[in-house]
């Protein structure tokens, strides 16, 4: 996310004299001691057109998945209220893109209030599939080494409840985009200052680290369970998807989350020796720009991925979608032969309805 505070930069030249800058740090725009003019133009081209594919992608599958479980699913099945609160949650994340797009080329320009809006947004919904995935994970663990357990076969109130319960951590985690996040300088939508633009970044940190705990612990208690000669049904299909979901988890947000990390060492006041360690300092920030646009493409690309590795791998949803498919052929071919009668009724000059 776009971040901006003020920065007091602090060089000593040989005469150990000190000279101070104060300037305007920004994230996303020219500072004045450390102009990025290439990496902004370089991520205003590839953010525009790669996140519009991602939101056509996820609108289609997210979309598909709702529909797909209210025409055959029980929505009260615990599996279920997950997976559509992770279609839900991909959707929230979703609606953001676009105007993040519009940010990187234009600036803000649609006021304060827009500002805060979709910030709150894109944080419920980020942290929202967070969360999601990693009681997906729990729930698959516990579905394969403890099948009879009550959490299998949770159904009802208590599938609701999770669900709510899930919102709601996600709306209290992302309250402090709302009341924290302004239009500073030139348009730009922002934390108000560095101490909130570090915690939005460490409380990112904290969610990839625990999801990878609990992605590592889980699906290798699973690998180990499937390895064994009792497990032959279906084991190499279930090997692969694991390996599948763990690589495109970890190449997807390592490199983001280790990204904003070191950028959030340059969130803080510094004190050079000279100018050549602050013009080095500019050179390493401009790399980590460089770095941030191409990850962070890579990590919000999981909204249009979840809804493939989730449910469209299942044989279930596979017959599912086969299903649709034909009832949406099925009420093709009859619209296409009430068009037919009703031309041939329009030609003989008699009124036909079908």
């Amino acid at each position: 996310m776009a971040t901006t505070e003020d920065f007091t930069v602090t060089a000593t030249d040989d005469t150990h004299e000190l000279t101070t800058f104060e300037f305007y740090y920004n994230n996303d725009y020219e500072d004045e001691c450390c102009i990025r003019t290439s990496p902004m133009q370089f991520g205003a081209t590839i953010t525009s057109v790669f996140f519009s594919l991602v939101v056509i992608l996820s609108l289609f599958g997210n979309i598909l998945v709702i529909v797909i479980l209210a025409k055959y699913e029980n929505l009260r099945s615990l599996s279920n209220v997950f997976i559509l609160n992770l279609a839900l949650s991909d959707l929230f994340f979703t609606a953001g893109l676009p105007f993040w797009a519009y940010y990187h080329m234009y600036g803000w320009t649609l006021g304060e209030p827009a500002c805060k809006t979709v910030m709150f947004v894109f944080s419920v919904g980020y942290y929202s599939s967070g969360i999601l995935l990693i009681l997906m994970t729990v729930y698959r663990y516990i579905a394969v080494l403890k099948p009879r357990s009550d959490v299998v076969s949770t159904k009802g109130c208590c599938s609701l409840l999770a669900g709510l319960v899930i919102w709601a951590v996600s709306v209290l985690v992302s309250i402090p985009a709302v009341i924290f996040t302004k239009v500073q300088g030139l348009n730009h939508c922002v934390y108000e200052n560095s101490y909130w633009t570090v915690w939005g970044i460490y409380q990112q940190n904290a969610l990839f680290i625990l999801s990878s705990v609990v992605f590592i612990f889980c699906y290798s208690q699973i690998v180990c369970r499937l390895l064994r000669p009792t497990a032959q049904r279906r084991r190499n299909k279930t090997l692969k998807l694991i390996f599948a979901l763990m690589v495109a988890f970890f190449v997807g947000w390592v490199p983001y989350n280790t990204v904003i990390f070191l950028k959030s060492f340059h969130h803080w006041p510094k004190t050079y020796s000279d100018t050549e360690a602050m013009a080095k300092n500019c050179e390493a920030l401009k790399q980590l720009e460089y770095a941030f646009y191409v990850s962070r493409l890579c990590a919000f690309s999981h909204c249009c991925l979840n809804p493939v590795f989730y449910v469209f791998v299942g044989v279930k949803f596979k017959n599912h979608w086969k299903s649709l498919l034909k009832s949406w052929g099925h009420s093709s071919r009859l619209q296409s032969r009430q068009s037919r009668f009703t031309m041939t009724s329009l030609t003989s000059g008699e009124e036909f309805t079908l």
